[in-house]
């Protein structure tokens, strides 16, 4: 009996603790749950994740987050890759209720054997409570945030599924590197996609979650391979691999292959272009956070060829205004090594320049040092082109020894200069001296059909300057803006053989103000010509009488009609390219030019998806109905898309202008494009003193603009024009561009009838005539209707002694 009751005394005890246990556990509950973050964020939470700017191929062009996170859903997320994770950080992850009791235990045990050790103590966090933490409390080392993760870990558990949470911990835990997430990890450490992960690879990211900083692969290796190796006997515990996979896995070094630069196409200005579209369509949260995939309209290959052309044509012009001097001087020629390694380098250089330090002169050579003690000859050869620059667009001397150039301890650019023998590999046979433009440019190509820009260029270097001038400046045009002058006279009824009077032109501008005469660029006159040698031959006079003719203000709505500048001045210097626009925007007026006159966007980005894979913009709206069949048997008809475009000028004008810039290349100012052999058309363009160079052309299916200048507008230089700075680099990429393309001709509307007629007068050619060719007619028009001379209004007499009717400019 007495027994009896020690036992029930005993039992009450354990009750009373017991039920004293309970309440504490409930008052824990109660007072550490209080205020806590709201858990059920996490059924509809999406982690930021970087945006991918994609070229019009696929290629990886850009990448803009705040946290570098690929967000990949946990089906997609390969089973070897999300149970490496479980074997190392939580075995019983889809069996325990969101706290691990005995993992609880064996930590208890472990703190109080490291207590006085100054050890930092260590956790029992599943997965479940490492999502509490990273999502909704803090870092803070103390008991009361455990208490708040295991609480929140319960919650968890009770209203997200286990994938779910395996999900969210997957791609948001950080991994080093700047990685948040496994697919950012296998990226950037291993360049590779979930899917292509070796075993070893898989282990070293499932080692990482408790310190990355601890098992960093370079500075940290032997720990790295060491936890590596513990994940994966791990995996091998948990049957993820064999033992075999695994004593071959640890044997594996630990190799990291970190992205390159190399990876992403090298567009920086069309890349820094959409992203400032990206920002203005939904904002800078969005654009670093929000995951979309953006595929934009730049071809690769033209964006090389582009970037190329350009930068050779810049240093062309560069190399012909002669040498500026050396970067800078080593004092000390002795220490030149040290000092040239100390030296930042000026920057926007090519990438296969170098930058060295004269170690000798002599007649015909200098020997040049590089960085690492290489060493490599100049020949005089390489450097004639670097006489003096003396201000005021001119030249010194001509170079006839090495010694003219350069000094001892100059520090100047140099390019290798390769030699090859057949059947032998190139190798550097000597060095060619270097120095980066002052002049700057840009280059657009683009497709005139769609407006779907194929390369940008906005400068010689945009680690130099990221001011892009083919969608940021503002110049002005010249000549380039002329054939839209003669476009709004085709319209109005006008011939391409409408005689147009060259001659002096006088024009008073009103009290106080001096007369304005504007002149050819030959300074020559030449009577009644047709209205193709005006364009062709780039005549001002001509212009200035059409323009006068039609009246400014409809040379204006012409201008705004096809986006070239929205409010042009209406007065007559306007028509010969005074007003200002953008390199972008003329390049999709000439695209309207050859499209047939159909108005076309220029446009960067072909489609956006959201980070679900939902398309949320499209550059192309047209409908298509039956578009989107699963398949096709080729007996079915093709489906029509209906070309909603909006007409800006009659096709058959828009061929009249396109036949008359063809001119200009076959016979003109721009006879220099005429070498790339295949059809096509175009403008130079020339500001006053050459301050500003154009050529804008295009073939049938491609429309590219030129434009080259001084940031600050100064002279380019006498002679310095469209058609020797501009139309060379334009020829230069359209060689490249249609190298591989068929000899297409530009289409001729069926409202156009081509009659021959004599080149000079413009009438129907005749037996015997030498200078024939073949000109477009609108049906019901015809040269013999092009008789009468269009002589403008004058505010001075014109003598027959004024006009010369020999010569003329190309």
């Amino acid at each position: 009996m007495k027994i009896l009751k020690i036992i029930t005394g005993l039992l009450a005890v354990c009750l009373f603790f017991a039920l004293l246990g309970a309440g504490a556990v409930l008052y824990g509950f109660y007072h550490f749950g209080k205020g806590l973050p709201d858990y059920t964020q996490l059924k509809d939470y999406e982690p930021p994740v970087m945006t991918r700017v994609h070229a019009g191929d696929g290629q990886l062009m850009a990448e803009y987050a705040i946290e570098n996170r690929v967000f990949v859903p946990i089906k997609a997320i390969p089973l070897r890759v999300s149970r490496a994770f479980l074997a190392a950080e939580d075995k019983n992850f889809y069996d325990h209720i969101g706290i691990d009791p005995m993992g609880v235990a064996r930590a208890i045990v472990t703190n109080l054997r490291n207590v006085g050790s100054g050890r930092r103590l260590v956790g029992a966090s599943t997965i479940t409570q490492q999502v509490a933490k990273n999502f909704l409390l803090t870092n803070e080392v103390s008991y009361v945030r455990k208490i708040k993760e295991a609480i929140l870990a319960l919650r968890i558990e009770k209203a997200l599924s286990k994938d779910r949470i395996l999900e969210l911990y997957l791609n948001e835990i950080y991994l080093g590197y700047g990685s948040y997430g496994v697919a950012a990890a296998a990226l950037n450490y291993f360049n590779k996609s979930l899917g292509d992960l070796s075993i070893e690879e898989i282990a070293y990211l499932a080692a990482l979650p408790k310190a990355p900083n601890n098992y960093h692969p370079i500075r940290k290796t032997q720990k790295a391979i060491e936890r590596r190796n513990w994940v994966i006997e791990r995996m091998a515990i948990e049957g993820l691999i064999s033992q075999a996979e695994a004593e071959q896995a640890k044997k594996q070094p630990l190799k990291v292959a970190s992205r390159s630069e190399t990876e992403f196409v090298n567009a920086p200005y069309f890349a820094e272009e959409v992203r400032r579209e990206l920002v203005d369509m939904y904002g800078e949260d969005k654009l670093y956070k929000g995951g979309l995939s953006v595929h934009t309209t730049l071809d690769p290959d033209l964006q090389n060829v582009a970037q190329r052309v350009l930068q050779d044509g810049l240093e062309t012009y560069d190399r012909r205004h002669g040498w500026r001097g050396p970067v800078t001087r080593v004092e000390n020629i002795l220490s030149w090594e040290q000092q040239l390694s100390d030296l930042a380098a000026p920057k926007g250089a090519p990438a296969d320049w170098q930058l060295g330090v004269v170690l000798k002169v002599d007649e015909n050579s200098a020997d040049v040092g590089f960085v690492g003690g290489n060493q490599g000859t100049v020949p005089l050869e390489e450097m004639k082109w670097a006489r003096p620059w003396i201000e005021g667009q001119k030249l010194g001397p001509r170079v006839s020894r090495a010694s003219d150039v350069l000094k001892l301890g100059d520090v100047v650019w140099v390019k290798p200069v390769f030699a090859q023998k057949e059947g032998e590999e190139k190798h550097i046979q000597h060095y060619a001296l270097r120095q980066i433009p002052g002049v700057q440019g840009g280059i657009v190509a683009m497709d005139p059909h769609t407006g779907r820009v194929l390369a940008m260029v906005g400068g010689y270097s945009y680690e130099r300057s990221q001011f892009n001038r083919a969608t940021q400046a503002n110049r002005q045009p010249g000549s380039a803006f002329k054939p839209f002058v003669y476009l709004a006279a085709l319209d109005e009824g006008y011939t391409p053989s409408t005689l147009i009077l060259d001659a002096p032109f006088v024009l008073d501008q009103g009290p106080g103000q001096p007369k304005w005469r504007p002149d050819n660029y030959s300074n020559k006159f030449y009577g009644p010509s047709t209205m193709r040698l005006g364009v062709e031959k780039s005549r001002n006079l001509m212009t200035v009488r059409l323009a006068q003719t039609l009246g400014m203000e409809k040379v204006a709505e012409y201008a705004k009609r096809f986006d070239i500048t929205p409010n042009l001045q209406e007065t007559l210097s306007m028509a010969l390219g005074a007003g200002e626009t953008k390199l972008i925007n003329l390049a999709a007026a000439y695209g309207m030019l050859v499209n047939g006159g159909k108005r076309i966007m220029p446009t960067l980005i072909d489609r956006i998806q959201n980070r679900d894979g939902i398309t949320v913009f499209k550059h192309d709206t047209r409908d298509c109905t039956y578009c989107m069949a699963m398949q096709w048997q080729g007996d079915e008809a093709v489906p029509q898309i209906i070309d909603n475009r909006e007409s800006v000028t009659s096709p058959e004008s828009a061929y009249q202008i396109v036949s008359i810039l063809e001119g200009v290349v076959k016979r003109g100012t721009g006879r220099r494009v005429a070498a790339v052999g295949k059809p096509l058309a175009g403008k130079t363009g020339t500001t006053n003193q050459e301050r500003d160079s154009w050529f804008m052309g295009f073939s049938p299916d491609l429309v590219a603009g030129v434009f080259v200048g001084f940031d600050t507008p100064i002279p380019l230089g006498k002679r310095e024009t469209g058609s020797s700075v501009a139309a060379p680099i334009f020829r230069d990429f359209m060689k490249e561009a249609l190298a591989d393309k068929p000899a297409t001709p530009f289409r001729i509307p069926d409202g156009v009838r081509m009659i021959r007629v004599n080149a000079r007068t413009g009438q129907d050619a005749k037996i015997g005539d030498q200078n024939v060719i073949w000109e477009a007619f609108k049906q019901g028009t015809s040269p013999s209707q092009s008789n009468s001379v269009l002589e403008g209004q004058s505010d001075e007499i014109i003598t027959p002694g004024d006009v010369d009717t020999g010569g003329g400019l190309y």
